[in-house]
């Protein structure tokens, strides 16, 4: 019910306004947002980059219906990535993109024109796109997008959210050679007519959707902070002939960064989802709504503990 309540909280602009007045929200948001700058975006990433974990970097904002917002939001990406080139990341520094941020939602041909921009400038420093899922009313527009990027940028990737009741289906499409596939529970409100709502029954899609993905011939980017799914992706990987390198956990900034070192520091690629910028309000409220102990944390911030 709390998660619920968060993620419509997640689409108001009355609680936007007083959550950002808070005082102390600055503060608890730097735990899951990098910065608002591209400066303190990069900062964050080379202190990723010496505790060798990957990044895929997002640069903060959705939905816009605004033609030059959309354009505004593919020239920072492009900025940022020109930003990072002297690190030499490579593969290891990709990026993340909402195709609403860049006009989606106006117009498809000008989200694809916007994300061609952006694959071509991650090329240029050896890395590549991966495509952020949002509600379920964007998926085929998205994955249509991402057919026509791939005809050029084949590595693109693209987020499948377990708990829609299609996405076995759209995992046996994209296991297919070099597809990279980052498999997520999923945080958007949806119905109860297009995905699951129980927890557990959103576990066992999950764990379903990860074993196409493991059986496939793709790229499996497995983001969870599960540590049972995190075994369950181990075995998998046991039983499919899976060596560390062929697929990686991602997790996201500022969550169980213990784990994630760990892991790295068993060999595993771990790729940390690093978002900056100011637009943090809708990310930061879905954070809220996926774990109870941060809403905790929020909570103790604003008494001050």
């Amino acid at each position: 019910m709390l998660g619920q309540l968060l993620l419509a909280a997640s689409r108001s602009d009355l609680v936007r306004r007083s959550v950002s007045g808070f005082p102390l929200t600055k503060k608890v948001v730097e735990r899951f947002v990098a910065g608002e700058s591209v400066a303190e975006a990069r900062a964050a990433v080379e202190r990723l980059r010496d505790a060798n974990l990957a990044v895929t970097i997002d640069h903060l904002g959705e939905e816009t219906l605004d033609a030059r917002a959309a354009e505004a939001t593919a020239r920072a990406y492009i900025t940022l990535l020109e930003a990072l080139r002297p690190l030499e990341l490579g593969s290891r520094g990709e990026v993340s993109v909402k195709l609403s941020a860049v006009g989606q939602r106006l117009d498809d041909a000008m989200a694809l024109e916007h994300a061609r921009e952006i694959c071509a400038a991650a090329a240029a420093g050896g890395s590549t796109v991966t495509l952020d899922m949002e509600d379920h009313t964007t998926v085929d527009s998205t994955l249509g997008i991402l057919r026509k990027l791939r005809e050029d940028h084949p590595a693109t990737g693209v987020a499948i959210q377990a708990y829609l009741f299609r996405s076995e289906d759209d995992c046996r499409d994209l296991a297919a050679e070099g597809s990279r596939v980052r498999l997520v529970k999923g945080a958007y409100r949806e119905p109860a007519s297009v995905a699951h709502q129980d927890k557990t029954e959103v576990d066992k899609a999950y764990v379903r959707c990860l074993r196409i993905l493991m059986a496939g011939k793709g790229y499996p980017m497995v983001a969870t902070h599960d540590d049972r799914l995190i075994t369950i992706t181990e075995t998998l990987a046991d039983r499919y002939g899976r060596a560390i390198g062929d697929h990686e956990f991602q997790m996201l900034y500022g969550i169980r960064t213990d784990r994630q070192e760990s892991l790295a520091g068993a060999g595993h690629t771990v790729r940390v989802y690093v978002p900056y910028g100011d637009d943090w309000y809708g990310y930061f409220m879905r954070r809220l709504a996926e774990r109870p102990a941060n809403v905790a944390f929020f909570l103790r911030a604003l008494g001050g503990k």
